[in-house]
């Protein structure tokens, strides 16, 4: 991917941040927010005078997305000062690095960086490469490496990151000129060369050399011991994993919830219908980066009989505590408590004959988890077949997931929000109070599903919510609410995409107002079908999803003040508002031994936005009230005892209290968002 064009007028700093951008964009060479690059360039201290600055990568970061803040420096010297110790703690390594940084308030250093400065190389890349990972994780390690690149590359065992494997990669290298490549046993790959293009150059040649060797080695051979499980046909794995995955959500979200992803790739569907994939999966993961991503072991689930979520669900409880139990004997083994413990529930599951779930906090997390596992099964894949598959033993695991060091990049995490880890369905989304409260909620964490019979419209807010909040975090669908057929499908897209459903607001809703001698029959029925059949539809199907799940939920009602108090030549409207609001309060009753509660939001006249004021609504409430159609916002201001005006993001705040936790004692209730208007008092 080099291009010599772009890098033609690059300082120093922007041929590395140039490099690693360009390495991170493919994850067979390295995960995500793995690996870490660097280069030794001289720079100009705080006093002007000239210093040699080692920048290399900071905790927590993406090669893939990294910038130059990304990449904090520290004094050379002063680093190299350390190689006459004999040892250092990690604590000590970290507090003497923070003395070295050379700007303010820079991230902190990575692990690796005395790797990076003990080797006597001005560009340095440590990557993770499939090929690479295969062969430090093969039994005969070293004698396969020897195979490939003969003298040209030397082999470290594995030595957990710090003081002790700097010290010995660096006297390595630097006393064998020959080497072009360290491979570390259970861990990774260090390439290195005097400018950062041959650094990069040097880093693929390795890595292809790897992979042209395992693969002609592979030619012909048996992989994972053949298959033992047929897979179920597409459309018949599609409609199962529908069934299974909100079980799935629900089990492992008993302590924090998770998104969710499915894949039944090729590579996927050959290791999990395999002979031996229980076998390779007991053993562990391959390297610390595949370790803190998607944990030691996946569940593995036993092949089913039939195509059955019913069977499934019987046989999977009892495989899940198993699997629960076993995290906390290991836990335990090496603490000698269970406090502290992270959550016990697997991030990756195997199904034979259907596929692989992965899971984390949001749907982009579960996708790394995912990515991050495919890539572990590239690697068992080649080290199972040219050699005997060895991972990273319980004892040198808890260390890696357990280290401090390890440990910290959580803290630099942002907060998760009220809403974080959480699904929200809103339907009327594509405009007025239902993008408000799309928008609320992506504020505030939650992952959007804009449901509104305007497909440009929801597009557009859809794409709006992935631009400023990230992708994966909304989507948009066609949504008739007075259409069964449309109503599940919308929910099975739910599951598809992130795996289950925390919240569902309805707010889809038109008008009409006429005398009861000119209502129609045509418009009394579609009042009804969209505000009572519509609500009644998705409120099903929600509490059909949020049961399976077992984890609660909270499901809330946009209806008005019309359900509350009588609107004048409105009678269709206001008893379809009141048909809602009573229909909530039923649910609210149902749903309480299963932990859905059920509220409504009611307000008043919220003009500002909204396609049913757009439309001939507000020219029949002027008509009503005897007042022209740009009086009405006056007219409803001073009808109010705070003479408010009511606005989306009104409504948008009621329905978040509703939606939240902060609410979590609270069903059956019902929020006016009117300025105060006596006759809509609730009683």
């Amino acid at each position: 991917m080099w291009d010599n064009k772009k890098t033609k007028n690059m300082s120093e700093l922007e041929l590395l941040i140039y490099r690693s951008n360009i390495l991170g964009k493919d994850p067979s060479v390295t995960n995500w927010g793995g690996g870490n690059t660097s280069a030794k360039i001289w720079e100009k201290n705080f006093k002007g005078e000239g210093v040699r600055v080692l920048r290399v990568k900071g905790s927590g970061t993406d090669l893939r997305t990294i910038t130059a803040s990304g990449f904090p420096g520290v004094e050379l010297d002063d680093v190299l000062e350390l190689q006459k110790r004999q040892e250092l703690s990690d604590e000590a390594m970290v507090e003497y690095l923070a003395h070295t940084l050379v700007d303010l308030n820079a991230k902190r250093p990575s692990i690796d960086t005395l790797l990076h400065a003990f080797i006597n190389q001005t560009h340095i890349d440590h990557m993770h490469p499939d090929a690479i990972i295969a062969l430090c994780t093969s039994k005969d390690g070293p004698a396969l490496m020897r195979k490939v690149f003969g003298e040209t590359a030397a082999w470290i065992s594995w030595i957990r990151p710090g003081f002790t494997l700097a010290k010995r990669c660096g006297e390595t290298t630097n006393e064998n000129p020959k080497l072009k490549a360290l491979l570390l046993g259970k861990h990774g790959l260090f390439t290195w060369g005097e400018t950062s293009k041959e650094c990069y150059e040097n880093t693929l040649q390795v890595i292809a050399q790897a992979q042209e060797f395992l693969e002609g080695a592979l030619r012909g051979k048996k992989i994972f011991g053949g298959q033992r499980t047929t897979s179920m046909e597409p459309k018949v794995r599609r409609q199962f994993i529908r069934g299974v995955t909100p079980i799935i959500r629900g089990s492992i979200s008993a302590n924090r919830r998770a998104l969710l992803t499915f894949d039944d790739s090729p590579e996927v569907l050959e290791f999990v219908n395999s002979k031996r994939v229980r076998e390779l999966t007991s053993h562990g993961a391959a390297c610390p980066d595949h370790l803190v991503t998607t944990k030691l072991r996946p569940l593995v689930l036993k092949p089913l009989k039939n195509n059955d979520p019913g069977e499934f669900e019987k046989s999977y409880g009892r495989q899940l505590d198993a699997y629960v139990n076993d995290y906390k004997r290991y836990y335990r083994k090496f603490s000698g408590s269970e406090e502290g413990m992270y959550d016990p529930y697997p991030r990756v599951i195997l199904i034979p004959g259907v596929g692989l779930v992965a899971a984390g906090k949001d749907k982009n997390t579960a996708n790394i988890t995912n990515d991050t596992y495919k890539r572990t099964i590239a690697v068992l894949k080649r080290a199972s077949t040219v050699s005997k598959y060895v991972s990273m033993t319980e004892e040198e695991a808890y260390g890696v997931e357990y280290w401090p060091l390890e440990k910290y990049k959580f803290t630099l995490q942002p907060p998760e929000r009220i809403l974080s880890r959480k699904v929200a369905l809103i339907t009327g989304a594509a405009g007025g109070i239902g993008k408000a409260i799309a928008f609320r909620f992506a504020k505030e964490g939650a992952h959007v599903v804009i449901a509104d019979i305007d497909e440009n419209g929801g597009k557009q807010v859809a794409d709006e919510i992935q631009s400023q909040f990230g992708k994966d975090r909304a989507f948009s669908y066609v949504l008739d609410v007075t259409n069964e057929k449309q109503v599940r499908s919308i929910f099975e897209a739910v599951i598809e995409t992130y795996g289950g459903l925390d919240i569902a607001v309805s707010n889809a809703g038109i008008s009409s107002a006429n005398p009861i001698e000119g209502t129609t029959e045509e418009q009394w029925n579609r009042q009804y079908d969209i505000l009572a059949k519509g609500y009644f539809l998705v409120a099903r199907e929600s509490f059909r999803l949020m049961m399976k799940q077992s984890i609660g939920g909270s499901i809330v009602f946009v209806v008005s003040k019309n359900a509350l108090a009588s609107g004048k030549n409105a009678s269709a409207y206001s008893s379809a508002k009141a048909a809602e609001l009573h229909l909530a309060r039923c649910l609210a009753e149902e749903g309480g031994a299963h932990r859905i509660r059920v509220n409504s939001v009611c307000p008043d006249a919220v003009l500002q936005g909204s396609k049913i004021w757009n439309s001939n609504w507000r020219r029949e409430r002027a008509e009503a009230y005897g007042i022209k159609p740009e009086e009405l916002d006056e007219f409803y201001r001073n009808r109010n005892l705070l003479k408010e005006s009511i606005y989306p993001d009104d409504i948008a705040e009621a329905v978040l209290f509703f939606a939240s936790d902060v609410s979590k004692k609270t069903t059956g209730g019902i929020l006016t968002v009117d300025g105060g208007v006596s006759s809509a008092f609730v009683r």
